[in-house]
């Protein structure tokens, strides 16, 4: 089994009263949030198929120029900044959109071909597509 882990943060602090620990639940209890207290994480969704990894966020209300995505060594980081759109000051009764930074980072334990990563911005939904590695034959000259 392949474990797609949330890249540790040592700088971690508790996320609006939900620590890394309860936050997901696996076998290996090998989930953390990467978070900061001025960054938030969108929902997430991580899955794969035969061939690949597929991470969906759900950050409505961007542009594709506001999100960031880099991969290095199997460790795939998607940041980006949503301003919220209206700069009136006001009284919530209720806040459960966030608006500021945000950051998510997740570390493969599988080999992928970080060379055909791409990406697709549809509807409020970014799909991450990372192709897993696979062997190949070395021909002996």
């Amino acid at each position: 089994m392949v474990i797609i882990r949330f890249k540790p943060n040592p700088n971690r602090q508790s996320y609006g009263g939900v620590d890394g620990q309860s936050f997901f639940s696996s076998a290996a209890n090998n989930w953390s949030l990467a978070s900061r207290t001025h960054v938030w994480r969108p929902p997430t969704d991580v899955y794969e198929n035969e061939d690949r990894f597929v991470v969906r966020l759900e950050i409505a209300g961007m542009h594709e120029n506001d999100i960031h995505i880099n991969i290095d060594e199997n460790i795939l980081s998607i940041s980006g900044v949503r301003n919220d759109p209206t700069e009136e000051r006001r009284a919530y009764h209720q806040m459960e959109i966030h608006y500021g930074e945000f950051l998510s980072e997740f570390s493969f334990t599988a080999p992928i071909d970080i060379d055909r990563v791409t990406a697709e911005y549809h509807n409020g939904l970014l799909l991450v597509f990372i192709p897993k590695s696979q062997p190949r034959q070395i021909d002996i000259t």
